[in-house]
């Protein structure tokens, strides 16, 4: 099997649903499979030595591949919750605004704007550092996706005693699935850790827009009552 044939049998046959780990482990079958086809026709009878280089080219690039997808399963097990986490009070809007902020010069370099929306005020509890590092992942992650000139929108509100964060996007065209691109790998891995720290994750996907809904428990299950009716509410 081609790396080409690898990665459209992936797109066809990947469910939606599926944990982050096991979607790695699927995509990791994939230039396993295709590695040891093309190894398997090598061995099997005399070839030219166009045909060698050929099948050496593309072992190279499923190998690379494959090395990209262990790297990431060692992240997605290092991002095991530890029992040494610092849990305490805060405002998950600030913390969104933060991180978006120490991402500014990362969007002016790609060309994208950033566009923030918060409401009410958002008060979680959590490891502070770890959500921070994990919206920073997810963030960034999108930056890299978007589009030059496009907007990166960001908003976040109450839902039902829930935070919800929304993090929009546009691609350059209409993607067609990669388990093998870094930033596609960044968000899997964000959302699984996100999901091991008490919160819940969605991934919509209208054509080149990309859209991602982050969801997590509010303290006491409720948010402050508004000072205004300017809150904004997440988008659809």
């Amino acid at each position: 099997m081609s790396a080409a044939g690898a990665r459209s049998a992936l797109a066809s046959s990947l469910p939606k649903g599926r944990s982050p780990l096991a979607h790695l482990l699927h995509a990791l079958n994939q230039p396993l499979t295709g590695l040891q086809c093309s190894l398997e026709l090598a061995v099997t009878g005399s070839h030219s030595t166009k045909r060698y280089l050929h099948t050496l080219r593309e072992g190279l690039e499923l190998t690379c591949r494959m090395r990209i997808l262990v790297e990431a399963l060692r992240e997605l097990a290092d991002a095991q919750p530890s029992q040494a986490e610092n849990v305490a009070s805060f405002l998950l809007d600030r913390l969104l605004l933060t991180t978006l902020d120490e991402l500014e010069p990362v969007a002016r370099e790609n060309g994208v704007r950033l566009q923030v929306a918060t409401g009410v005020p958002l008060p979680v509890r959590a490891d502070r550092d770890r959500l921070a590092a994990l919206l920073f992942r997810c963030f960034e992650s999108a930056l890299s996706l978007s589009a030059k000139g496009t907007d990166l929108q960001v908003s976040a509100a109450a839902e039902q005693g829930r935070a919800c964060v929304t993090v929009g996007w546009t691609e350059e065209t209409v993607p067609e699935y990669s388990p093998f691109s870094r930033p596609e790998l960044g968000l899997l891995i964000a959302q699984a850790a996100w999901e091991q720290s008490g919160g819940q994750w969605c991934l919509v996907r209208t054509g080149n827009r990309q859209t991602r809904r982050l969801w997590f428990p509010l303290e006491h299950g409720q948010a402050p009552e508004p000072e205004d009716a300017g809150g904004q509410p997440c988008m659809p």
